[in-house]
């Protein structure tokens, strides 16, 4: 006991122990391995207790034991995930909507839970006050490492952050600078055996002018910061063009890079392989299209069960439903990873449809991400974003009052359309096909005043309430190519009858929409033509609401949003 408390040391009451620094730092360490436990126990509880509405539209467990692709058939990009005991978290990109990196829970790969978001708002404030298109939270990656949750993510204008959490529900620590520089994109960390630690990475061309090769750095144990110089790991240009998202991990004395490269839509999954750390590297593919009609299967993790079984989340590009994510069976061949399914055995796997659930050790009860929305509770629900950080006068929930107000907020001077709106409050594509409905009341104060549904993109549409000249009118509007300051167009106007309303939006396969409006929620009518939805920059189609005016005013006018809710 002497020893590890230090020694004893004379004082006026008698003799104290002074507590050595290895005996302080082991008990920092049983703190934060009992801080972690205790926070993983009350979250796995707290989940048995509030079981979640589940999806209408899409549920990817089918009941009997297997699943069907994709897992989440959602914009959730980029995914990268880890296991910690029982539990499995996933991040994806977020781009500049806001609040950004999303983090999902899971027991067993194939229903995943929406817990939250490691960035309420984007920094540099005053760049991400505004909408920034594309910008903002490119491919993270998470590890856990010494009993916290590290995510490294890069802005592709600004260098790669670093964020630490005890709980991966969050708080999560104030961004920290790892290496400032533009087109720094696709961090992996490593911590190696010998305590050495490294930070794996990509470069992207639009802002480097320079790409397909992935560089090591090494980086102080606490990362925090790359030491030294880049190292040129694997050049693609020849046989692997646009090489980039690599994630590393050690295994049987090998070190093994997994990235994609031949583009997001057609390209495939290469995986590097050497004995030292610096390489030189072979290079191998080990998951194509093939002969399956899923397009892209790349860019993701590699995971493993407690019972021994090894699987890789990945994504699909399918346009205007975004970067959605896949589930595919991996094993070891030779000390190569096989992905998918190897039907003629060259090593190669096709990605799979539907396929056995992995085998997590007990069953586990279906779970689906937010969608519908009744607005009853004082926060929103976590499916929603901004298309920039947050303003406290865009709108609010009410709690007990079952409304999300939203205030009709001026139009940017500079906005020709509401690509370049910020307040848009909007939501991830659920399904390749459903039906989204929203009670609204409109307290209309000022001409020019409108509220509405939106389904954003490149190209979008709107239906919405106006007021014009003191009267309400229902109006319909398509906007094609957005993103090239192109002006909406009004497609169709109707004069409002009530300023309670019911608005509508069929999605049908291939991202077709049709707007429809009701005054009893019962029998609805269409209005405008149908129109195609389309993706955004670097993202999939988004749905929900925009509350706007034509001018400043001392009291404007809002819309209080009932219900939102999403069905087969």
């Amino acid at each position: 006991m002497l020893l590890l408390v230090g020694k004893l040391v004379p004082v006026r009451s008698g003799l104290i122990p002074i507590i050595s620094k290895e005996l302080l730092e082991f008990m920092k360490q049983i703190i934060k391995i009992l801080c972690a436990t205790l926070s993983l126990v009350f979250f796995n509880q707290v989940e048995a207790q509030n079981p979640k509405d589940m999806s209408k539209a899409w549920v990817p467990d089918n009941g009997d034991g297997t699943y069907t692709n994709p897992v989440l058939y959602a914009d959730y990009s980029d995914p990268d995930a880890i296991r910690v005991g029982d539990d499995y978290f996933m991040v994806a990109s977020s781009f500049n909507c806001v609040p950004g990196l999303p983090i999902l829970h899971s027991f067993d790969l194939v229903n995943w839970e929406l817990i939250g978001y490691a960035l309420p708002r984007l920094q540099p404030f005053d760049i991400f006050d505004k909408v920034q298109h594309g910008k903002g939270v490119w491919a993270p990656c998470i590890r856990f490492h010494k009993n916290e949750y590290y995510i490294f993510y890069p802005d592709p204008d600004f260098g790669i952050y670093r964020i630490k959490a005890s709980n991966p529900a969050g708080p999560w620590s104030e961004p920290i600078l790892v290496q400032s520089g533009k087109g720094l994109i696709d961090p992996a960390p490593l911590w190696d055996d010998d305590g050495k630690a490294y930070l794996v990475y990509a470069l992207a061309g639009s802002r480097a002018s320079v790409k397909s090769v992935i560089l090591i750095s090494r980086m102080n144990v606490e990362g925090s910061q790359l030491v030294g110089n880049p190292v040129l790991l694997f050049d693609g240009h020849k046989n692997h063009p646009t090489v980039e998202g690599p994630k590393i991990y050690k295994r049987n004395g090998y070190f093994y890079i997994f990235a994609p490269a031949g583009g997001v839509s057609a390209g495939w999954q290469v995986v590097l392989r050497s004995k030292h750390i610096l390489g030189p590297y072979e290079a191998k593919v080990v998951m194509a299209q093939g002969k399956t009609d899923i397009n892209g299967p790349h860019q993701g993790a590699w995971v493993d069960t407690k019972t021994g079984e090894n699987w890789f989340l990945n994504f699909q590009d399918l346009g205007a439903y975004g970067r959605v994510v896949h589930l595919n069976p991996m094993k070891w061949v030779n000390n190569w990873p096989v992905i998918g399914t190897d039907a003629d055995g060259d090593g190669i796997g096709e990605p799979v449809r539907t396929y056995k659930k992995p085998n997590v050790g007990k069953a586990r009860s279906s779970v689906t991400p937010p969608e519908s929305d009744e607005f009853n509770t004082p926060e929103l629900g976590l499916q929603w974003q901004w298309q920039a950080n947050y303003q406290t006068t865009w709108g609010y929930p009410s709690g007990n009052l079952g409304f999300f107000r939203l205030n009709c907020i001026p139009r940017p001077d500079d906005a020709v359309n509401l690509w370049d709106v910020s307040n848009l409050l909007i939501q991830k594509f659920p399904a390749p096909e459903f039906t989204a409905t929203a009670k609204f009341t409109f307290d209309a104060r000022f001409d020019g005043e409108e509220v509405g549904l939106v389904v954003m993109g490149t190209d979008y549409g709107t239906i919405s309430l106006k007021r014009n000249k003191t009267k309400l009118e229902i109006q319909t509007t398509v906007c094609n190519q957005a993103d090239k300051a192109a002006k909406a167009e009004v497609i169709e106007t109707k004069p409002a009858v009530s300023s309670t309303i019911y608005f509508r939006v069929r999605v049908s396969k291939g991202a077709d929409c049709q707007f429809s409006y009701s005054t009893d929620g019962v029998n609805y009518t269409k209005i405008g033509n149908s129109f195609k939805a389309s993706e955004g920059k670097w993202i999939g189609a988004k749905l929900g609401f925009f509350a706007l005016s034509n001018s400043v005013v001392n009291d404007a006018g809002s819309a209080d949003i009932d219900w939102f809710r999403v069905t087969k």
